[in-house]
């Protein structure tokens, strides 16, 4: 009976080490965050459309990408200018997933965040990159089809770009 067991407890062992294992990577310190990004500030999203949906290999999921239009109110670093406008984009990840892999935008929402450039527009430095939300979203359902865009209007004295 003993080698029963310690066999079952062998096959177990090699099962869970031959599994490969998902985990969520480290998250980058303050000092780490601004040395990476090109821009820091403080954002409020003014839209999101939904840019294309595509259909992960391995779990079926289909899985929308996204453009959201943000006003930056205040920059802490980077060559763009407050009162503008940029372009950050982002895409969903399959359910069922460990860790907060994907960084999301709402519209309404005013947050600190850390950005790099991608192109013309920029996406989220880190999984850790977006910080302290300073007001909260008007609209927390984001689009599923492509084309599709919820929106909230420009405060009043902001001209964006």
């Amino acid at each position: 009976m003993q080698r029963i067991l310690t066999s079952l407890s062998l096959l177990l062992v090699i099962a869970f080490v031959a599994t490969p294992v998902v985990a969520l990577p480290a998250p980058m310190s303050d000092d780490e965050l601004l040395a990476k990004s090109d821009l820091v500030a403080l954002v409020r999203v003014l839209s999101v459309t939904c840019t294309a949906v595509t259909k992960d290999k391995m779990t079926g999921q289909d899985l929308p990408g996204y453009s959201a239009k943000v006003e930056l109110m205040e920059v802490i670093k980077g060559d763009e200018a407050k009162g503008g406008d940029v372009t950050i984009t982002f895409h969903a990840i399959p359910t069922g997933l460990l860790g907060p892999w994907t960084v999301y935008y709402y519209p309404g929402e005013m947050v600190w965040t850390h950005l790099v450039r991608d192109g013309e527009a920029f996406t989220t430095t880190w999984w850790n990159g977006r910080g302290e939300l300073v007001s909260k979203a008007v609209i927390t359902k984001l689009p599923t089809k492509p084309g599709e865009t919820v929106e909230v209007p420009r405060r009043s004295g902001h001209s964006g770009n």
